[in-house]
């Protein structure tokens, strides 16, 4: 059973009556589709019941751009065969490009104080202009453009007129070495590659254009490379055979036509980690995302007109496409490139501070950082902070805590979780529901998500199971890249449970109707036939104020698992036995004795993917002297090296 926490924050009726979600209730009883009342769950469970009607009447109320149709959905037997808006037609670009004015649309900061910002009127005019050039070089309808860059606007303004064009875009964040570029976008066959001169990173300038020849060496199909400079200023020759970005912008005609394409025309691809092999190429499709994203900023975030938004993310991180997407409201965004905590640990907040933001969005590990380094956030003027998103990993009861402790007492704290695979949110905020310490507030309207046990039924009483979704909604995956007969994509969630979509998480329901995600379920701890979930450890563990974090996997043994916990401890601290003790009997008060590691022992880094997720499955892999795949995909592989070496010593097996 889960502790009923404390609650946090709850909407006074003034913020109510003014949010989106209430406008959308009223439209709704206006129509007499559905009786207005303010009860979050109520509308829910409206919007699973009925599908198609919920679906329709968003397209209708965020006003979307484009020939809706008369068909909502074409049905099919097989779940992700289901097509949404089958006879519509609308072009992603036309629908982001909302406004034409002298107001900022994009505003643009680098850790090196680079920076740049751009009105509605010149990002509407740059990407019509690039869209031209893209259509000189023949490039046509799905075919791809490949993009290797850090977050600026260039970025967001290449993207735009890819999409317009009909074209599928896919982007790698500079981090990512030539192996992880080439893993990614030689399996996709670009025509176009968009990259930059260099970028910052915690006070380094990092060149890419040295890694450019090797890239095209190595993916034939790339014909054009296009380049556009950080600063502004290249401070190298460039080769003449790469096109400059500015060039474009300045001698190109501008296009203003915008062709309306399939609701299922697909926008983008996106990778999977690759911590299992070749990452996967999931593709989402324009109108799809679009939907989505509009719903999950219109009704779940309150963003409107005028919003300053911001999520601190890379271009190799699905929070980039979000943030991108949010421009469909009307809001501006904000980018940030560079470490987040370069060159001061406040950095992100003081720029919120400065730039007035209203959606602040960042990683639940950089709001579990604030927390350990006990920053206060009070004397900072943060009146204008509407919400505070958090993703990437489970936020944790005591981040909670500190947010309303040391941030601001009167904002909306969502935590939110979902994934590439339906680049949007299964679970997240409201602004109609209490928001409680260590809870997800509800469901994503319109998604049928549920909890089952492992043999597929629908778990009771608070119990812990698998994150399901038990009807089609419109971010499945249209496909997986060069995935014949869907064989992956079956395959990634559809073997455990017959037509019902297998998310992957380990999750809670709470008292509250809210939800504690308590890890990856490939990643949960079994000793003793017992299935814990790592993030229950987690919990407890970082919040050591010895430890600044930690790593939990189980080992085989014989013919049953043992819990291993690995610790990175503070700086010029060591893990005495009288530690180890204090750690152990912490779990066993808290949790139960079957979450108390056999072993604690301490490592000087964690090894994570280039967005920061740790990877459990590769440490246990080589606890277990397995081959681990794909070392592309991680910011540190060298970090593995130690978790081998314990293999390979047989420390671990030890009595």
């Amino acid at each position: 059973m889960v502790k009923n926490y404390a609650s946090l924050w709850s909407p006074n009726e003034e913020i109510k009556r003014n949010s989106n979600l209430e406008g959308f209730c009223r439209h709704l009883d206006k129509k007499k589709i559905l009786k207005y009342n303010q009860n979050f769950r109520d509308l829910w469970k409206w919007s699973t019941k009925n599908s198609k009607v919920f679906w329709s009447e968003v397209w209708d109320y965020t006003k979307i751009k484009g020939l809706k149709g008369k068909k909502i959905l074409k049905k099919n037997k097989i779940f992700y065969k289901n097509i949404f808006f089958p006879d519509s037609k609308l072009n992603y670009a036309e629908n982001l490009l909302i406004k034409k004015n002298k107001e900022i649309a994009i505003k643009f900061l680098s850790e090196s104080k680079i920076e740049k910002k751009i009105t509605w009127n010149k990002l509407y005019e740059n990407v019509c202009r690039f869209s031209f050039y893209l259509k000189t070089i023949n490039l046509n309808e799905k075919d791809r453009v490949a993009a290797y860059v850090p977050n600026c606007i260039e970025t967001i303004v290449s993207f735009l007129a890819a999409s317009k064009n009909g074209l599928i875009w896919s982007s790698c964040s500079p981090d990512f070495g030539v192996g992880g570029v080439v893993d990614r976008f030689y399996q996709i066959k670009p025509k176009v590659l968009i990259t930059c001169d260099y970028y910052f990173y915690n006070g380094k300038k990092i060149y890419i254009l040295n890694k450019i020849p090797e890239i095209l060496k190595k993916i034939k199909s790339i014909k054009k490379v296009i380049i556009f400079s950080y600063s502004g200023k290249f401070d190298k020759k460039i080769d003449k055979k790469y096109i400059k970005f500015d060039t474009i912008i300045k001698h190109s005609r501008m296009d203003i036509k915008f062709k309306k394409f399939n609701f299922n025309h697909p926008l983008y691809i996106l990778y999977s980690s690759g911590t299992t092999g070749v990452p996967k190429c999931i593709t989402h499709g324009a109108g799809n995302v679009l939907i989505e994203h509009n719903k999950e900023f219109s009704l779940h975030c309150n963003i409107s007109n005028n919003f300053k938004v911001f999520y601190y993310t890379t271009t190799g991180w699905m929070m980039w496409n979000w943030l991108v997407g949010s421009l469909a409201t009307g809001a501006s965004i904000y980018l940030y490139d560079g470490s987040p905590t370069y060159p001061s640990k406040d950095t992100l907040m003081k720029f919120c501070s400065r730039e007035k933001i209203n959606l602040f969005g960042v990683s639940a590990k950089y709001i579990d950082f604030l927390k350990k380094e006990d920053l206060n956030f009070k004397n900072l003027n943060l009146s204008h902070l509407k919400i505070i998103t958090s993703t990437g990993s489970p936020l944790v009861k005591e981040s909670f805590e500190y947010i309303y402790k040391k941030v601001k007492k009167d904002v909306h704290l969502a935590s939110i979780s979902g994934g590439t695979d339906v680049v949007g949110c299964l679970v997240l905020g409201n602004i109609f529901s209490e928001v409680y310490a260590g809870e997800i507030q509800g469901e994503s309207l319109g998604i049928d998500v549920d909890i089952f046990d492992e043999k597929g039924k629908k778990v009771l009483n608070n119990k812990k199971g698998e994150l399901v979704i038990k009807k089609p909604f419109p971010t499945m995956p249209i496909k997986f890249w060069n995935d014949p007969g869907n064989k992956k994509l079956r395959k990634a969630y559809f073997l455990k449970f017959k037509n019902i979509w297998h998310h992957g998480d380990f999750i809670q329901r709470t008292k509250n109707n809210g939800f504690i995600i308590l890890g990856r379920s490939d990643a949960t701890l079994n000793p003793g036939g017992v299935r814990i979930g790592t993030a229950e450890i987690y919990r407890l563990v970082e919040n050591i104020k010895f430890i600044r974090e930690s790593l939990v996997v189980s080992k085989n043994f014989k013919d049953d698992v043992k819990i291993i916990l690995f610790v990175v401890l503070n700086k010029n601290k060591k893990l005495s036995d009288e530690n180890i003790k204090f750690i152990k009997n912490k779990i066993r008060e808290n949790c139960s004795p079957k979450h108390v590691p056999y072993k604690v022992i301490q490592i000087n880094e964690i090894p994570r993917t280039k967005n920061g997720k740790i990877v459990e499955l590769s440490v246990k892999k080589a606890l277990h002297g397995e081959k681990i795949e794909n070392l592309e995909a991680l910011a540190n592989p060298s970090s593995l090296n130690f978790f081998k070496k314990l293999y390979k010593d047989n420390i671990i097996n030890e009595q």
